[in-house]
């Protein structure tokens, strides 16, 4: 089945993330304007409100929190006026693939996992390590 028309998909496995609802919204525009083959786009802060319903300043701020998530990353862009005057543009961004995301948050929890077990385990070992010496006679 071919489909056609103006839609993108997430895979069902995004909600996992914990994104808040900010973050979502601000995630999926940037998806919806990407580029299928680079993965990027350059839309203003102001666009991005005004299709998710936030702020500009509140639009940088989830922009921020999708950065520091490894889900996308940005790049400042110049732009030169007709009278030749270069002027900071829009962020270019390079959004990462879900698939890609959610696998790094995979391995993320599995390297946690092994960083909890060992920490039980080291405080397991201390635990018995102070139960014998109590028990030891002197």
């Amino acid at each position: 089945m071919k489909y056609q028309g103006n839609f993108f998909s997430l895979p069902n496995d995004i909600f996992i993330l914990g994104l808040c609802p900010g973050e979502l919204s601000v995630y999926s525009y940037l998806r919806r304007c990407e580029d299928q083959k680079t993965h990027q786009c350059w839309p203003s802060y102001k666009n991005i409100g005004s299709a998710t319903g936030m702020s500009e300043n509140t639009v940088s701020k989830y922009v921020q929190k999708l950065v520091d998530r490894g889900m996308i990353a940005t790049e400042p862009t110049k732009v030169t006026t007709r009278k030749g005057v270069t002027r900071n543009g829009n962020l270019l961004y390079t959004v990462l693939p879900p698939l890609e995301v959610i696998d790094q948050h995979y391995q993320q929890k599995l390297v946690e996992l092994g960083q909890e077990t060992e920490r039980l385990r080291l405080q397991k070992l201390q635990e018995q390590q102070a139960q014998e010496a109590l028990c030891t006679p002197l």
